[in-house]
């Protein structure tokens, strides 16, 4: 797939000091944006590996301006500390991916009320929060795209993970309703989701499979690309599946982004539905 030249735009990432935020930020660096990298982690450890320090620095060795801003995404302050630095370092933020994350796949009764409200936290407050202080800006610009990585509200993914998926379809609900409205902007809203497990340190700590049964990030940052590339109209309030999203911009080989030559990727939405089919209208 054919990546947008983003030369000369800015990317607010949350989460970027590893996994599939960090992959992100890469991949929107090679193509040619600066980024923000807005993470909790100042040091990498065995558990998790990785540091904004350390994204920053392979930012800069692709020929690009990073920024590390140290960001604990459940305090309000620090997210909008994050949005003035990025605009007093670089003037302008053309993308924000909420992409940090805490998950907790468990029922009801083990869900412990800490346990929720550290997922509501990091989910759906934190991506409210940063887009709040992110909009106003675009607004003023006329453009942006602001993108959640939350999944289509799908009910089958109820059972056995209640408290998580109130805390991801809350960040689907921000992104439907902010699509409405910025409506008749040239601001995009929307969501992302993988179809499948993605290899991270979530899928590793939380032992969920192993590398047959994950994709690299990889996915998931070219599936940005498309939904960059699009019209605000074909993807603007909308909850996007990355399969069918690359499908729509002519990726038919998903094998492509196994961890593992032959594995078989966890599907983690259904049957890999969501709003695609309306990606065209």
């Amino acid at each position: 797939m054919e990546f947008p030249d983003l030369t000369g735009q800015v990317a607010v990432i949350t989460g970027a000091s590893r996994g599939i935020g960090k992959n992100i930020a890469l991949r929107l660096a090679r193509a040619g944006a600066d980024i923000v990298v807005a993470a909790k982690s100042e040091r990498s450890r065995e558990s998790l590996p990785g540091s904004i320090h350390e994204t920053v620095a392979e930012v800069e060795a692709l020929g690009r301006r990073a920024l590390a801003v140290r960001t604990n995404v459940r305090d309000a302050e620090q997210l909008e500390n994050m949005v003035a630095s990025a605009l007093k370092e670089f003037g302008r933020i053309d993308i924000l991916i909420n992409n940090a994350g805490a998950l907790h796949w468990r029922p009801i009764v083990d869900t412990p009320p800490k346990r929720y409200d550290l997922m509501m936290e990091v989910n759906a407050r934190a991506a409210f929060v940063a887009s709040h202080f992110v909009l106003p800006h675009m607004l003023e610009r006329g453009s942006g795209v602001l993108i959640q990585m939350s999944p289509p509200i799908d009910l089958r993914m109820l059972p056995g993970k209640t408290g998580y998926c109130m805390s991801k379809f809350g960040m689907s609900l921000l992104a439907m309703g902010m699509g409405a409205e910025v409506r008749g902007t040239d601001i995009k809203s929307c969501a992302l989701w993988p179809a499948t497990a993605i290899e991270s340190q979530a899928t590793i700590n939380h032992k969920l499979g192993g590398p047959e049964h994950w994709r690299k990030a990889d996915i998931l940052a070219d599936a940005v690309g498309a939904i960059l590339s699009a019209d605000a109209k074909q993807v603007n309030g909308k909850c996007l599946v990355d399969e069918d999203v690359l499908q729509l911009m002519g990726v038919t080989d998903f094998e492509q982004y196994n961890c593992v030559e032959g594995g078989k990727p966890m599907r983690i939405v259904g049957d890999g539905g969501g709003d695609a089919s309306l990606w065209q209208s």
